[in-house]
């Protein structure tokens, strides 16, 4: 007979639904509008979490399984589960101190959290607060010699994974973000203050915290650069398109494990594994980019199935898990490994500094349940269980 493994968590919020429930009411609207919205009608923001559901698995009652292993090795590391914090800009907007407190929950857990380059906590902080665990997403800058610092600084605090975005040669229209005054930098009205006014925990700590800004973008900013300049900086500094040229000369810098985000074509998967990337995410930027695009579970079947691509880097998925049932239908489908990104800030809206734990444990509870109901012993078996 099989161990039997238990995950503490707070019964009370046993799904991301309930977190997102409580988050609501605990996280100003102009905020909540920032985390949760999609691009143009959202359209292919559904997608992403409504396509997870013509993933059918198929369990085998009479097989015989022994003890569950949910642990993958990923880079030279084993994690103890397939699955990790994705990068959210602005994440202290969201919920104050949100970045340390999920970097920290990740480094317990020995899961992956990754640092956003306009996340509001620097390289420095989260590579101590994650024991030197947190991978880095890089928004390409404009300048070489931003982007030679940058790296710089990962190499000093040994980033162990590097993620270049390649999806945002512009920015999304954001219907959300337009009408709730959310631009660079947030505009403080008196709808936002009133919103914000409401949400007292909120308040107080940010307060506690400081107001929210880009840690690791500081160094790079011209001293007595005030709010209403911030956004014409932001633009000057990341307003550009990422190609192949600007990749290989990353690859050229970089000698860990590298790994492209927001891949979703043929075309663009094999132009990474002809610079010797050694893996990609496939993404759709959660729905925030191209709402005529297909959702990041149907390019990830689309690409995984190709065993040219499987052979010669890791294929893992961003973009609509809500469940530890999604995360076992994208490894039937193909994932190596997956990452959610607005799961995890609902859970520190709803419980703040232990929704780290309670959601990554939560996630571990729903997919051991599954892997026992479809009597699998690790992740690998998954694909032998799609209908």
């Amino acid at each position: 007979m099989s161990k039997k493994i238990t995950f503490s968590y707070n019964s009370n919020y046993p799904s991301v639904a309930d977190l997102k429930k409580r988050a609501k009411w605990r996280i100003p609207k102009f905020a909540f509008d920032y985390l949760e919205g999609g691009c143009n009608e959202e359209l292919n923001l559904a997608r992403n979490e409504s396509d997870f559901d013509d993933i059918l698995l198929k369990p085998q009652y009479l097989h015989v399984a022994g003890d569950i292993d949910m642990s993958v090795e990923l880079f030279g590391r084993r994690y103890s589960a397939p699955f990790g914090v994705s990068p959210i800009g602005l994440q202290g907007l969201m919920w104050p101190n949100a970045p340390e407190i999920l970097a920290k929950a990740a480094a317990k857990h020995d899961i992956p959290y990754t640092l956003s380059t306009v996340s509001t906590s620097s390289i420095e902080r989260i590579a101590e607060v994650s024991e030197g665990k947190a991978w880095f997403q890089l928004y390409h800058p404009t300048e070489d010699r931003l982007r030679d610092d940058i790296l710089r600084r990962l190499q000093v605090v040994e980033c162990p994974v590097l993620v270049v975005l390649v999806d945002v040669p512009s920015f999304g229209l954001r219907y959300r973000e337009i009408k709730s005054g959310l631009s660079m930098p947030p505009k403080m009205n008196i709808r936002n203050v009133f919103q914000a006014m409401i949400c007292p925990e909120w308040g107080i700590k940010t307060l506690q915290h400081g107001i929210p800004s880009f840690a690791t973008l500081k160094p790079y900013m011209e001293k007595g650069l005030d709010l209403s300049q911030l956004g014409q900086f932001m633009n000057r500094t990341f307003t550009g398109k990422v190609n192949i040229e600007k990749v290989q000369a990353i690859r050229d810098i970089w000698k860990g494990p590298l790994v492209l985000k927001g891949i979703a074509t043929d075309e663009d998967m094999q132009a990474a594994i002809a610079i010797g990337v050694d893996g990609v995410i496939v993404s759709n930027h959660g729905g925030r980019q191209i709402d005529a695009g297909e959702s990041s579970i149907h390019s990830l079947i689309r690409l995984a199935s190709n065993p040219a691509y499987k052979s010669k880097l890791k294929i893992m998925l961003d973009g609509g898990i809500r469940s530890g049932v999604d995360l076992a239908r994208a490894h039937a489908v193909g994932s190596d490994f997956n990452f959610m990104g607005r799961p995890f800030m609902y859970g520190v809206g709803a419980l703040g500094d232990e929704g780290g734990d309670h959601t990554i444990n939560m996630f571990k509870a729903q997919l051991y349940q599954v892997m026992q109901q479809l009597t699998l012993e690790n992740i690998q078996q998954f694909p032998g269980r799609l209908i």
